[in-house]
């Protein structure tokens, strides 16, 4: 994967397979102590404690569909390269609570990329979830959350070519007013 923001799309994935009805997404930049943090949060089925360490494996998959899975090794990996941790926590039908980070100005590091059109095609495409995603900086914070937009579209559906463009250039306008760092 190319981009953080691609993780992070294959994160919420198995959020959303595990059944998880909200997922929290937040990023914390912070160039003063050269912190990147990306937390997900669901409320999921959650993994068993003996299947807990299996996520590090590549030959791993709580999914029937598939043999192996990728997606957590492979953010393990980068943030281990740039500096940083993986940890992730779990409890059955409760959920899971995945915490990675790395050094925000780490040579290697991957740039956060399209987050705006994640966060928008994710939300499309899984319109009855609840999504909150929180992005921090030294310069504010923003926060989307698809409680609040359901309220105010009311009737109109996120699958709504327009809502679709307002959602993530809304996002885009927000990021760059906290001045995210790719």
């Amino acid at each position: 994967m190319t981009e953080l923001a691609l993780h992070i799309m294959d994160i919420m994935q198995n959020s959303i397979l595990t059944n998880a009805n909200r997922i929290d997404l937040h990023i914390y930049e912070n160039s003063v102590e050269d912190l990147l943090l990306i937390e997900v949060t669901d409320n999921g089925y959650g993994i068993d404690k003996a299947s807990l360490n299996m996520p590090n494996d590549t030959f791993f998959t709580s999914s029937p569909n598939r043999k192996v899975g990728m997606g957590l090794p492979l953010i393990r990996k980068a943030a281990e390269q740039c500096g940083g941790s993986f940890h992730i926590e779990s409890e059955p039908d409760v959920g899971t609570r995945l915490v990675v980070t790395m050094k925000l100005s780490h040579v290697d590091r991957q740039p956060i990329g399209d987050i705006a059109g994640i966060i928008s095609l994710i939300v499309a495409s899984n319109p009855e979830l609840d999504f909150i995603y929180k992005h921090s900086t030294e310069e504010g914070e923003f926060v989307f959350d698809t409680t609040q937009l359901k309220k105010m579209l009311e009737d109109i559906s996120f699958t709504n070519p327009k809502v679709l463009r307002f959602i993530r250039e809304m996002i885009q306008e927000n990021l760059s007013g906290i001045n995210m760092r790719q």
